[in-house]
């Protein structure tokens, strides 16, 4: 299994076995509520995947490049949707 395929396993294992639903995953990474997940809460999604410390800087740069259509340097709840259905 090629890396990128074995780190975005990782991550869906996350989302799909320890939340109910995107939503419930989504709020609980966006620990200020602010709406959009910084790359310290992408970060942090990513240390619970069990992605290692070197690759997570190098999983958040490219999650914010494909997924962050709006420019923010965030993830939105709705570019999070589509990530999440990218998993599928």
């Amino acid at each position: 299994m090629s890396k990128k395929k074995e780190v975005l396993n990782k991550i869906k294992i996350v989302l799909t076995q320890q939340f109910e639903k995107p939503e419930d995953a989504f709020a609980f990474f966006d620990g200020d509520k602010s709406g959009e997940l910084s790359t310290a809460e992408v970060k942090k999604l990513l240390k619970k995947s069990k992605i290692n410390k070197f690759l997570r800087g190098l999983v958040t740069t490219e999650l914010l490049n494909k997924f962050d259509e709006n420019g923010s340097k965030t993830i939105s709840w709705k570019e999070f949707k589509k990530a999440v259905k990218d998993l599928s």
